[in-house]
């Protein structure tokens, strides 16, 4: 496959994802059940020409002009309607009608079988290149609600689920979750919110206050309560699915929604009062809010004082959609950047040709493609272990490693997000700070990915469960090690003997810290997240190197050491005194995707 010339683009957009991601090409291959691929290949290449045109402007266009909230209508009876522009219901259709949710819940056209998820988190990817955070974040608690109800719910919500899953736009709703509290914040258990059975109505009523209300006028929204007599803590809650119209009157669709000209009368909807929208930094094109219950009709979510561990289970497809939608900002935003160091000159010639300019391209491309790679690694095990449920088997060994690599995934590409994006704004100069360009945007939707389905800290701390709770660092090690075993050629010896290395000193610190305080072991959490990530994103690169060596391709090989460079190995003086000109060799290879001969990499020494 040749080489992406990115002078022949002038922005990052009226493109094709899907063709120009070789990254997330290569990754859903490798993750994706046997046969799965090939057949979902041509949904992918359209739904990535779509993104790339038709998504991209209206994700602009709804960034600048968002939802509004009208809570009264002019005789002053509560509403609730949310106003929304055009351009961002163009894109809600079609991305659900492209089966951005339903592929994975019910068998698309021609197909016996549901895709897996990580379809679903390749659609979600490339939906990520030009809604960043905004409607993904949607799209993302759809799928999440729609997961829930598939595990938990005994039948009596199928309305819900048939509708979470449609093709039609017409008659899908949209899930959410509220879960933060003003008191309670990352505590949960603080929740204040209270649920009660009225008996004459034979429905469940809940009475409290939501602060950070995403997608806030969702039909499928997922909350959390405490019903009387019920301990305090994460054990005493309960899931409850509250609707936006009168569960009385059936499920809201959007069919139902247009015949009111979406503004639905008061008659129509749920007890609860949508406060007001936030105004926030960044993913304006979703509203989010604050939310009174007062008596609010609400359907319970499988058994009482389940909630919390019900929710977990939305919480690890979340985390991975995060993740997800960080690899796709990254992506964007080094697509931004190759195509403006190609065209942009100075001094006489393509910004791209300086060396420093090459050596943050093929950074940042390494950075994209180590994020992407452990991403759809958590995701496959996410995958395989849904799909044993459905089966009715049990993947012990795949829970552990899905529980411990999912939380490192997302808070690590969230803060790659970040810094990627920042940097592509720095590459563009004064223009990459103003509105006209997309990558103000990106930095603004990227900002809030470490703060979503948990913070760092708090994300740190689920790794140290993981490996208390599940001792999932026992899975860990044999996959590692079986990564590392795999790998022959000689290119990639030094790298693998210093991820070696590293393994055995990550190993070393797990069981160090499984042996100290509590107090210590919290306070090296995060120092031990990212070692995790960089030790396991070395190992696995290293393998699909291998891979591609035999397969007669060594770039992923230059991408793999130079990772585990970045990462992993120490240099004396920072590496200035080295002599080595990686960046400046290895420029095409790395950045354009050319081609390099396994034979060439070997003689060269590179």
């Amino acid at each position: 496959m040749d080489a992406i010339d990115y002078a022949w683009y002038d922005q990052g957009r009226y493109c094709n994802y899907w063709e120009l991601d070789r990254t997330l090409r290569r990754e859903l291959e490798r993750v994706s059940p046997e046969g799965e691929f090939e057949w979902a290949e041509p949904r992918l290449q359209e739904f990535g020409g779509v993104v790339g045109e038709t998504v991209a402007d209206n994700a602009d266009h709804a960034d600048k002009h968002g939802p509004t909230l009208h809570t009264y209508d002019r005789e002053g009876n509560v509403q609730n309607y949310v106003e929304y522009p055009a351009t961002l219901e163009e894109t809600e259709r079609l991305a659900y009608e492209a089966g951005v949710v339903a592929d994975a819940f019910e068998a698309p056209p021609e197909r016996e079988e549901p895709l897996s998820h990580t379809h679903y988190f390749g659609m979600l990817y490339l939906l990520s290149y030009a809604e960043t955070s905004g409607f993904v974040c949607p799209a993302a608690m759809t799928a999440g609600a729609a997961h829930v109800l598939e595990l938990f719910d005994d039948g009596d919500l199928d309305p819900y689920y048939e509708a979470l899953t449609s093709r039609d736009h017409d008659s899908l709703i949209e899930g959410a979750m509220f879960l933060t509290e003003k008191q309670g914040g990352s505590d949960v258990g603080a929740n204040e919110t209270v649920a009660e059975y009225d008996e004459e109505s034979d429905c469940w009523r809940l009475t409290g206050e939501k602060w950070f209300c995403s997608n806030i006028d969702a039909e499928g929204t997922l909350a959390l309560a405490r019903t009387p007599d019920a301990p305090a803590g994460t054990d005493g809650l309960s899931m409850f699915l509250v609707p936006h119209g009168d569960p009385d009157g059936g499920v809201l669709t959007n069919r139902k929604r247009n015949e009111f000209d979406g503004n639905p009368p008061p008659e129509a909807l749920n007890d609860q009062r949508y406060r007001r929208l936030k105004d926030k930094l960044g993913t304006t094109n979703v509203p989010t809010g604050e939310v009174e219950f007062d008596g609010t009709k609400a359907h319970l979510v499988g058994q009482q004082e389940q909630g919390f561990k019900q929710m977990a289970e939305m919480l690890n497809l979340e985390r991975l959609s995060n993740a997800t939608g960080a690899c796709g900002i990254i992506g964007r935003a080094l697509l931004e950047s190759k195509i403006h160091a190609a065209n942009r000159e100075a001094f006489g010639q393509p910004i791209g040709e300086f060396p420093l300019m090459k050596a943050d391209l093929v950074d940042m491309a390494v950075d994209h493609e180590a994020a992407t790679a452990f991403t759809f690694e958590a995701a496959r095990y996410f995958s395989e272990r849904e799909q044993a449920r459905r089966d009715g088997e049990t993947a012990e060994t795949t829970n552990r490693m899905m529980r411990l690599l999912t939380p490192v995934a997302k808070l690590r590409t969230a803060r790659m997000a970040i810094d990627t994006a920042s940097y592509a704004m720095e590459i563009r100069g004064g223009d990459g700070y103003v509105e006209e360009y997309v990558t103000e945007r990106l930095l603004r939707d990227a900002q809030v990915l470490p703060i979503w389905e948990g913070t760092e800290n708090v994300l740190s701390l689920d790794v140290l469960r993981a490996l208390d709770r599940e001792a999932a660092h026992e899975p860990f090690a044999v996959v590692v090690q079986d990564h590392l075993d795999s790998v022959e050629h000689p290119s990639l010896a030094d790298a693998a003997e210093t991820v070696e290395s590293e393994y055995h000193d990550l190993l070393g610190a797990m069981a160090d810290l499984a042996g100290r305080d509590e107090e210590y072991a919290q306070l090296k959490a995060k120092r031990l997240a990212h070692y995790i990530f960089d030790v396991f994103a070395g190992a696995l690169l290293l393998a699909q190197a291998q891979r591609e060596l035999d397969e007669g391709n060594g770039r992923l090989a230059l991408v793999a050491r130079r990772f585990v460079a970045n990462e992993l190995e120490s240099r004396d003086a920072r590496g200035i005194t080295d002599g080595e000109r990686f960046a400046v060799e290895q420029f095409d290879a790395i950045v354009r995707f050319a081609p390099v001969s396994p034979d060439e990499l070997a003689e060269s020494g590179n």
